[in-house]
C-alpha cells in the first residue's frame, strides 16, 4: 500500500510537471523579406541592385547593403537561423511585403507571383512540419498597395500557393478579400485572425470612398463577437499597422475612418483579443490601446524586417535598419505574450565576415518587465516618456542596433506619442501636449544658460 502510494505520488509530481510544461510556448514572427533577384556584386555601387533607385551600395557585401533590399542569401540565412535556434515552433506568423522596393514597370505579376512562390518554398522546405499563418503585405500585388475589395487573380494564386497552410474555410475568404480566420492551431478556444489591412492603406485607390472594403470588419466583428460567445481567445495579424509612423512626424497609414474603426474595434473586443502582430515599418516597435478610462487594453507588436533597406520616404533621416527577426513566447493557455526575443544580423560586420545572426535583446531582462501583457508594455511607455536611459535603448532596438546616435528631445516626442496614440485625435493632442513641453524645457534651459553667463560676467 505505502509503495501504490509512492507511486502515485510521483505520478501526480510528474503529470503536475508535464502540465507546467505546457505553458509555455514559442512560435516565431518574420517580415518584410523584399527579395531583391537583381541583386548581383561587381560592377559599378549603382548598380547593384535595382531596390537601390541607382542610390550607390557602397559596402554590398554578401549579406547585402543598406541601399538594397535582401539578396536572397540574407533570407537564406535568415530562415536557416530560425530553424537552428527554434527548429519546432508552435507555428510561424509571416505578415508579408516580399518583393522589391522597385517601379511597378520592373515587376509585373508573374514577377510579384514567383517571388511570394520562392518564399514560400524556402519556408515550406525548412519547416515543413510547422503551420504558417500569413498574411499579405503591400507590395505583393502589382501594382503594389492596390488590392481589390474582391476576387482576383493573384488572391486566388496565392492561396493555391498556400493551400497547404489554409483550411477550405480560409481560402474561401482569401479568395474574396485576403483575410481569413482559423481556429489556432485547431485548438478549441483558441483562434487566430489574419487581416488583409492593405485594403485601408491611404495609397490604396481602389478602396478611396469605400466603407467596408470586402465587407472586412463586418467579418471581424462576427468573428470577435462569436470568439467572445464561444469563449475564445484571439490573435489578430497584418502588415500594415493603424496608427503612426515613428520616423516620420504625423505620418498615418490607414485612411481616417478606417483608423478610426479599427480602434473601435479593439476597444470594444479586447477581452478576447490577447495580441496583434503586425510589420510594415521595418522598426521594431509597439502600439499601445487604451479604453475610455486610459487604463491599457491590448498591445500590438510591430516586429522588424529582414530587408535593410534604407527608406526613401521624405522627411526621415538614414531610415535604414539591420536585419531582424522575433521569436515569441507565450502562454499556451491564456495566450499571454510573456516574452519577445529579437535576433538580428549586424550587416556591417557580417559582409566582413566578422559575425553573423546573433541575438539582438529579450524584452523582459532589457527593460526589467515580468511579461509583454499591455500593463507591461504600458509601463516601458512610461518609462520611454520619463527616462532617457530607457528612451535611448528602445531608439538602439528600434532600428535594430543601426541607428545608435541621441534621440533627442523632438525624436522623444515622435516615438513615445506614435506608441501611445493610435487614434488621430489622441495623437495630435499628444504631439501638442509633449511638443509644448519640448519648447518649454529648450526655453529654460536658454534661460539657465543666460543666468549662468551673467553669473560668470559679473563675477
Amino acid at each position: 500500500m505505502a509503495m501504490f502510494k509512492s507511486i502515485f505520488s510521483l505520478l501526480c509530481l510528474f503529470l503536475e510537471f508535464q502540465g507546467t510544461l505546457t505553458l509555455s510556448g514559442t512560435f516565431w514572427h518574420i517580415t518584410d523579406q523584399h527579395w531583391d533577384p537583381t541583386y548581383e556584386l561587381g560592377g559599378k555601387p549603382e548598380a547593384v541592385c535595382a531596390s537601390s533607385g541607382q542610390r550607390p551600395a557602397a559596402n554590398a557585401g554578401p549579406f547585402g547593403d543598406y541601399a538594397c533590399d535582401s539578396p536572397w542569401h540574407l533570407i537564406n540565412s535568415s530562415v536557416y537561423y530560425m530553424k537552428q535556434i527554434m527548429p519546432d515552433p508552435d507555428f510561424i506568423f509571416w505578415t508579408g511585403d516580399d518583393t522589391p522596393h522597385v517601379p511597378d514597370q520592373d515587376l509585373g505579376e508573374e514577377k510579384v507571383l514567383n517571388i511570394v512562390r520562392n518564399l514560400t518554398h524556402i519556408i515550406k522546405k525548412v519547416f515543413p512540419n510547422t503551420k504558417v499563418y500569413s498574411a499579405l503585405g503591400n507590395h505583393d500585388y502589382q501594382p503594389k498597395s492596390q488590392f481589390p475589395a474582391s476576387s482576383s487573380h493573384i488572391y486566388k494564386q496565392i492561396a493555391e500557393m498556400w493551400s497547404d497552410w489554409l483550411e477550405p474555410s480560409s481560402q474561401v475568404t482569401f479568395q474574396k478579400g485576403g483575410y481569413y480566420t482559423e481556429r489556432l492551431l485547431n485548438r478549441t478556444g483558441y483562434r487566430i485572425m489574419v487581416l488583409n489591412t492593405n485594403l485601408y492603406y491611404d495609397q490604396n485607390k481602389l478602396t478611396n470612398n469605400m466603407i467596408d472594403p470586402a465587407g472586412q470588419f463586418h467579418w471581424a466583428e462576427k468573428v470577435l463577437t462569436e470568439a467572445s460567445r464561444n469563449k475564445e481567445k484571439v490573435y489578430i495579424i497584418g502588415h500594415v499597422p493603424p496608427g503612426f509612423f515613428e520616423k516620420k512626424r504625423s505620418k498615418p497609414w490607414f485612411r481616417p475612418e478606417f483608423n478610426q474603426r479599427y480602434v473601435d474595434m479593439v476597444q470594444k473586443h479586447h477581452p478576447v483579443i490577447q495580441g496583434q502582430f503586425f510589420g510594415h515599418h521595418h522598426t521594431d516597435s509597439f502600439r499601445m490601446f487604451y479604453d475610455s478610462d486610459d487604463n491599457p487594453i491590448s498591445t500590438m507588436f510591430l516586429s522588424p524586417g529582414v530587408t535593410p533597406w534604407r527608406t526613401t520616404l521624405p522627411g526621415v533621416k538614414d531610415g535604414a535598419n539591420n536585419p531582424g527577426i522575433r521569436s515569441i513566447e507565450y502562454d499556451t493557455q491564456t495566450l499571454l505574450v510573456q516574452d519577445l526575443v529579437t535576433y538580428y544580423l549586424n550587416l556591417t560586420r557580417s559582409n566582413l565576415g566578422r559575425g553573423g545572426w546573433e541575438k539582438e535583446y529579450r524584452l523582459t531582462e532589457s527593460f526589467r518587465l515580468p511579461d509583454a501583457s499591455p500593463r507591461s508594455m504600458h509601463r516601458v511607455l512610461q518609462r520611454m516618456a520619463d527616462d532617457r536611459c530607457t528612451l535611448q535603448k528602445y531608439y538602439d532596438f528600434n532600428s535594430v542596433s543601426y541607428d545608435l546616435s541621441v534621440c533627442d528631445a523632438a525624436c522623444r516626442v515622435d516615438h513615445v506619442c506614435a506608441a501611445r496614440a493610435v487614434e488621430f485625435d489622441a495623437y495630435r493632442d499628444c504631439v501638442d501636449e509633449e511638443g509644448a513641453g519640448v519648447v518649454h524645457g529648450a526655453s529654460t534651459t536658454l534661460l539657465v544658460s543666460m543666468a549662468i553667463s551673467l553669473f560668470w560676467w559679473s563675477w
